[in-house]
């Protein structure tokens, strides 16, 4: 039976589906709140929490369509992708999940279903391994499924490794959740090599995995005690490329209708013609990595997730040019993405126009790098003692480049170098080792803070509500009494407090009882359940009191309208910036309000005033702010648009501010938009490439901003001794009275250097039949010193100038050579023999170079040991 890659997926979420799963979207690429993964790499990241016990959900059984993102961290396989049948950078886990439903009979059998009936695989096509001593899978396997004994294989821990190493048990990380898990392979036939796994050849391409199902069993614990789970859960995974391949009659997953359409349209904006030329893969498969990660928020920079991305496209980039291309050609790709994906691009298709936007620039970027690199190496190579070129140098263009070594290699080979192939090595692995630590889990799980039940929260229609203490919590210890004076966390059955979220800070105020009083300094989320951080000032607290929760009104009054005001914030910048405009973050406090969003150029003075101008009308509008809980798709369809970082059930609150503004949003907001007052942004600037942060006060905040300028301004209309009205023009008086007379400095400057210079020509000395001048200023202007060596050099007519300079403690140096002796002396070798001397570095062109240094006691002798090194070069 054939089927798409789209029908695939589909097919998946259906059938779990019907079989009581609820479909959950695929989440970002980019793990929120969890520092311990650089990218999702996996369908169950996004619920994490739930197999840990620390968030409980309305449902108790899921499927999703994971995107996954493999190319940094604990899982880097770059090099790889596009010359072997399954690496990618990106790919799509189907899975179904259980956090204390069912476990390993129905998820066994779900998985056989599916395969065998679904997909109508043949059975004998299929084999499946068990972990060594899970004899319940096994029995699961050959006693309820039917499959044959020789079919079931066990696999054991690893030879020499300690217990639990086997490829069939997971863990988390070196404690929490972890257990044994079962895989199903298929057999891609007898002309294909490679054994069955257990083997010797299970490596080769026959046997391929393409279902993992891990049965969580186990908390494992510091000292390596394996405590069984009390509610045992199930997560699995099946790579949809691999299993597409097979429905479509191929072997490499680059065979499959998503790819082949992706490396046609690589071949037409490359100009290439032969379609199996592994540059095409490569192009293909980056494109898909590349366009998502921008969708979930990911630029391209020089550091972090940034970074990753950036390798990815320069990698792309490289290998579209030895197809071929001679223009950017990568952006143009995104549409047949947009169109290939199906149901799973609806996101990408939003922000198509962005992505393309940030690709094309991308890419230009990178055409100018490349030139900077190739003058990079020709300096390194022309400096070069020997024939070798250092594998440091090999590494930095690689790293800072995007050159691959074989590039290096071939520029240096041209020339009659080689390079140090073993040093670029070392330098690789050791980068590869810091990718490793970062990406591996550092948390100790067993000591995750895990609360069950839940809190009602009554917060969206008052500040003050009567409650009794569930449970304390101290350093992480639960307790059934509070002392005075001790830090605690405080979790009640009902709560007025907001525990913070998407953006909103937690509320404070007080808890008391007849006796005590509890000061409520934030307020978190743990799970279901709200916990309420803070010190009880007076008296004592038990499990069981009936107390009286009071929020900080004045702040919270504050908070809400600094919310609302995110809300229209966010309306008023898609109109005016456009439709890719999208949140990645916020920080709604009592005192202001942060806004990031994905945008690529500073905006104007004119853009940024004409969004203020549009949220104060909302404001002045004065529009009543309603709520209205739907299921989520009814709230798609009403337009709403989702916030950063949120979670949602089927049930949501959609919060309308008239037509203007429709969002989901968890939090507390004012009643109508008039109670803002009026909007003043504070600021706008970038905090990454390709976004964008506006700071903004309202309300009484938005006052006192204004007054503050309003006194600033006075006090300058003082210092210049004018009246605000003329302000203005009496300080641009000043500035271009200044920038006259630092023109008059400068001019002055430049005839003390010539005069100086025609001093200091006398001093020169033959070396090796050549005029050379060396000499050591004293609080000489650093900027005049380039100059005085152009005059000397004209001056000498054919000669070397090297000019030492102490100025605060401080050395420059600026060495030049005439044009006639650059073949025998570099002005950029020159300098660095005395900036070595010095404690500093430098370098330029043959004929003109600088450098700086920090011991100006050891300048004399340096410069004198410039004339040593002269006459050897001379």
């Amino acid at each position: 039976m054939h089927m798409t890659t789209a029908e695939i997926r589909e097919a998946f979420l259906e059938y779990f589906r019907k079989e009581g799963h609820e479909v959950v979207p695929s989440s970002s690429l980019v793990p929120h709140n969890d520092p311990t993964l650089l990218f999702t790499n996996a369908g169950m990241n996004q619920f994490k929490d739930c197999f840990l016990g620390a968030e409980q959900r309305s449902y108790v059984r899921a499927t999703s369509a994971q995107r996954c993102v493999r190319a940094g961290g604990k899982h880097n396989d770059l090099e790889n992708v596009g010359f072997t049948a399954r690496h990618h950078t990106f790919f799509e886990m189907l899975g179904n999940f259980s956090f204390g439903d069912y476990f390993k009979h129905d998820a066994i059998r779900y998985a056989w279903t599916f395969l065998t009936e679904v997909l109508q695989l043949p059975k004998e096509k299929l084999c499946v391994t068990v972990y060594q001593s899970d004899d319940e899978a096994y029995d699961i396997w050959a006693k309820e499924i039917g499959v044959a004994p020789e079919n079931i294989i066990r696999i054991g821990d690893k030879p020499g490794k300690p217990a639990y190493t086997s490829d069939n048990f997971w863990q988390m990380g070196d404690t929490g959740p972890c257990g044994p898990c079962t895989e199903i392979f298929y057999d891609h036939g007898e002309g294909i090599w490679g054994g069955r796994p257990g083997t010797p050849e299970e490596d080769g391409d026959r046997f391929i995995e393409i279902w993992n199902i891990v049965f969580m069993q186990f908390n494992r614990h510091a000292d390596g005690t394996m405590e069984p789970l009390p509610k045992p859960s199930v997560d699995t995974g099946m790579g949809i490329e691999r299993v597409a391949a097979i429905m479509q009659g191929g072997h490499s997953n680059y065979d499959i209708d998503v790819f082949q359409r992706l490396i046609k349209a690589a071949a037409e904006v490359t100009g290439a013609t032969d379609l199996d030329n592994k540059s095409l893969r490569v192009v293909a498969d980056h494109i898909r990595s590349c366009a998502y990660l921008i969708v979930d928020g990911v630029m391209p920079s020089n550091e972090g997730r940034g970074y990753v991305l950036r390798r990815i496209i320069r990698r792309a980039i490289r290998h579209g040019r030895k197809l071929g291309a001679t223009d950017t050609f990568f952006y143009k790709l995104v549409g047949e993405l947009a169109d290939v994906m199906g149901s799973a691009a609806v996101e990408l298709k939003q922000q198509q126009a962005m992505v393309e936007k940030v690709l094309k620039i991308e890419e230009e970027n990178f055409a100018r790098t490349l030139d900077r690199g190739i003058a990079l190496l020709t300096d390194a190579l022309d400096s070069l003692a020997g024939k070798e070129l250092d594998g440091e140098t090999v590494f930095k263009l690689y790293d800072t480049f995007g050159f691959p070594a074989d590039l290096t290699n071939d520029v240096a080979r041209e020339r009659g170098f080689t390079i140090d192939e073993a040093g670029f090595e070392a330098a690789m692995e050791a980068q590869r080792q810091r990718a490793r630590e970062a990406g591996q889990f550092s948390a100790d799980y067993s000591k995750v803070l895990t609360i069950e039940g839940s809190t009602i929260f009554t917060g969206y229609d008052r500040d003050q509500d009567s409650a009794v203490i569930q449970r304390i919590y101290v350093d992480g210890e639960a307790t059934e009494q509070l002392a005075e004076d001790c830090e605690a966390l405080l979790v009640l059955d009902r709560t007025p407090f907001y525990a913070e979220s998407g953006g909103q800070v937690g509320d404070c105020g007080e808890i008391l009882t007849d006796s005590g009083l509890f000061r409520v300094t934030d307020t978190q989320k743990v799970g279901n359940a709200i916990t309420h951080k803070g010190r009880l000032v007076s008296g004592a607290l038990a499990c069981g009191d009936a107390v009286e929760a009071k929020v900080d009104r004045v702040r919270r009054a504050a908070i809400r309208l600094n919310h609302s005001a995110t809300h229209l914030l966010h309306s008023a910048l898609r109109n005016v910036l456009g439709d890719h405009v999208a949140q990645k973050g916020s920080l709604v406090m009592a005192d202001r309000l942060r806004f990031d969003f994905a945008h690529l150029e500073a905006m104007s003075r004119d853009e940024i005033a004409e969004v203020e101008a549009q949220v104060n009308e909302q404001i002045r509008a004065n529009h009543s702010i309603d709520t209205e809980l739907m299921d989520i798709e009814a709230a798609k369809e009403r337009g709403a648009m989702a916030l950063f970082g949120e979670k949602y059930d089927d049930q949501v609150r959609v919060l309308a501010m008239g037509d203007y503004s429709i969002e989901l949003c968890g939090g507390t907001h004012a009643k109508r938009t008039g109670d803002i007052g009026f909007l003043k942004i504070v600021s706008e600037s970038g905090i990454a490439a390709g976004v964008r942060r506006i700071e903004a006060v309202t309300g009484a905040g938005a006052l006192a901003h204004i007054r503050d300028q309003e006194a600033q301004l006075s006090q300058a209309a003082s210092l210049v001794k004018a009246d605000s009205a003329s302000v203005a023009s009496k300080v641009k008086g000043l500035l271009d009275r200044n920038r006259s007379l630092e023109k008059e400095l400068e001019q002055l400057k430049q005839k003390l250097a010539s005069a100086a210079s025609a001093n200091l020509v006398d001093q020169a000395v033959e070396i090796g039949g050549a005029k050379v001048l060396i000499s050591q200023l004293e609080n000489a202007d650093s900027k005049a010193l380039r100059g005085m060596v152009d005059d000397l050099k004209n001056q000498l007519g054919s000669g070397i100038v090297l000019l030492g300079n102490v100025a605060d403690g401080k050395v420059g140096l600026v060495a030049g050579v005439t044009k006639d002796l650059t073949a025998k002396v570099k002005a950029g070798e020159l300098v660095n023999v005395v900036a070595q001397q010095v404690g500093g570095k430098g370098g330029g062109r043959p004929d003109m170079a600088m450098a700086g240094g920090s011991d100006a006691a050891a300048l004399p002798a340096a410069l004198e040991g410039a004339k040593t090194w002269l006459t050897e070069q001379l």
